[in-house]
């Protein structure tokens, strides 16, 4: 199939994590026992992961969940190698043309309260994910759109019937965000249960949250996975000032920060900390979005939405930020340098992406004339995080400011942050992310589409919807390609319903007795810990 063949070349662009200041990597045995505490850059929303998008909420909460499968933790970099967790031997192929897949699950899995696992458990998650009741938020409901429907015919077995064929179906379902709630809770409790209280199946048992401080893990000694998991549990520790998580790292009161950190961090811990950290680099499946909020009165122009985009200069913007930043690559909706992204020469073409930007600033000024909308003042949110989030935003101001927008950035802790961009809408433009798991760019680029769970710009737009439609069907690689583009150019030029500012890139840097935790292409992966090891 066409996406496997784009993810198996991109395994040979992307999995190249690079390691140093560590030594050369080799085989060792690992010890059980000790505390992982690791810093994390923002408080958690809610609990639930079926809503939130943001590492938040995976970092401190995936240790005390399984998933259905997932990308191995050995092998994180490589976006073609799932494995089962709660399932039984290789991940199942499809029967029936494609459109059936069939999941054995394992036995004598306990819940933390003591409850048996079944598939049952798994359906009514899936079925939370995929088919959501009225009111109840999934962020990533679109991911599953080629899914018909879900049974559990018995406690042993799963099955999942597609609409049509689909190689993005296995990557969906290996999101990190698919934490398997138990049936009992879903019913007896409801479904914003879980936005509060944690009952999982993973490898550690869930021992307090001290909002604005940390979460606390402990090892569950019934876990599934024979030996496993290595720690003895795990501090989460909530900081959202980066200066703060450096220090916890230089002071050894942290072993390591998940997300990641600029370049200028890396080369003052490398110089003060020497051979007792170990770095590891590599390109980042996240950008950072400038959303509009399209039902504002002026935003509502496409004209204004175009002026604001055409204001940004990416180029220069990724020469300077890069080096405070952990942004780097000028790209679009696909993460760069996968078969399906756009070339530079095909950026160029897009609105915002030129390369005269004297020319895009004297187009954008001239486009907020003819709107009416000379000299305007906007309602800019921002999340109160420093990397990349206040940075970028800052600089946006600055670039906004160069074609007479005057930009009122509100700066907001996480929780207050979502609500204004989920609930109350009360912005021009809010900062916004597109951070994705596995890297299968026709699920990635679902952001851009209106009807999205995770879209916030109120768009409609019937063009966008149809183009998606085509594109998760397409198995031509060629034909793919081409819609993508048309795609692209709608949702980002066309309409200006979405303006990303710069992709990310990944560095984490550790102290070296952190044992096997290997980098992936996204923040999310690889964090229920159960494979982390101390040597110390």
């Amino acid at each position: 199939m066409l996406k496997h063949t784009g993810r198996l070349a991109l395994a040979a662009a992307v999995g190249l994590g690079l390691t140093v200041g560590g030594g050369a990597v080799k085989a060792e045995t690992p010890k059980k026992g000790g505390i992982l505490s690791f810093v994390v850059a923002s408080d958690l929303p809610s609990f639930d992961g079926h809503r939130e998008t943001t590492f938040g909420v995976v970092h401190p909460l995936a240790p005390f969940y399984s998933l259905l499968i997932r990308v191995n933790p050995a092998n994180p970099s490589d976006p073609t190698d799932f494995e089962c967790d709660l399932c039984v031997g290789k991940v199942p192929t499809p029967e029936n043309d494609g459109k059936k897949y069939t999941f054995k699950i394992r036995k004598n899995v306990k819940f933390h309260d003591g409850a048996p696992l079944t598939s049952a458990d798994v359906k009514a998650t899936l079925d939370k994910i995929v088919f959501p009741p009225e009111g109840i938020p999934s962020a990533r409901k679109s991911y599953y759109r080629m899914v018909d429907k879900i049974t559990a015919p018995d406690p042993e077995t799963l099955v999942v019937t597609l609409k049509f064929p689909s190689a993005s179906f296995i990557p969906a379902m290996a999101n990190p965000f698919n934490f398997i709630y138990s049936k009992k809770d879903l019913d007896q409790h409801g479904y914003d249960w879980h936005t509060k209280n944690v009952n999982g199946s993973g490898p550690f048992k869930f021992v307090q949250y001290q909002p604005g401080a940390f979460v606390e893990g402990v090892r569950d000694e019934n876990f599934y996975m024979e030996g496993r998991p290595y720690l003895d549990g795990f501090r989460s520790i909530i900081a959202p000032k980066m200066a703060v998580r450096l220090q916890a790292i230089r002071g050894d009161r942290a072993a390591i920060e998940f997300r990641g950190f600029p370049p200028k961090a890396r080369d003052d811990l490398v110089k003060a900390l020497g051979d007792k950290v170990t770095v590891q680099e590599s390109d980042w499946n996240c950008n950072l979005l400038a959303t509009p909020n399209t039902k504002a009165p002026a935003i509502s122009d496409v004209r204004v939405r175009q002026a604001l985009t055409l204001a940004i200069d990416r180029w220069a913007g990724s020469e300077y930020l890069s080096q405070i930043a952990i942004v780097k690559t000028v790209g679009g909706v696909v993460f760069p340098g996968h078969p399906l992204a756009a070339t530079k020469e095909e950026l160029h073409k897009l609105k915002g992406y030129g390369k005269d930007i004297e020319k895009s600033r004297a187009e954008s000024k001239k486009l907020l004339a003819d709107a009416g909308h000379a000299g305007m003042k906007l309602n800019f949110s921002n999340r109160g995080v420093d990397q990349p989030y206040k940075i970028v935003g800052t600089w946006l101001v600055d670039q906004w400011r160069k074609v007479g927008i005057t930009a009122d950035q509100r700066v907001q802790p996480s929780g207050p942050f979502y609500d204004t961009l989920r609930k109350t809408k009360d912005f021009d433009v809010s900062i916004d992310f597109n951070c994705q798991a596995v890297i299968d760019p026709v699920a990635d680029i679902s952001k851009f589409l209106p009807t999205s769970g995770s879209n916030f710009t109120s768009f409609e737009d019937a063009e966008l919807e149809t183009l998606y439609a085509q594109i998760e069907k397409e198995g031509d690689a060629g034909k793919l390609r081409s819609l993508i583009r048309k795609y692209e150019t709608r949702a980002l030029s066309d309409t200006a319903s979405s303006m990303i500012t710069l992709w990310w890139y990944k560095i984490n840097v550790h102290r070296s007795y952190v044992k096997g935790w290997k980098i992936a292409p996204s923040h999310y992966l690889a964090q229920q810990l159960d494979q982390v090891w101390l040597d110390k």
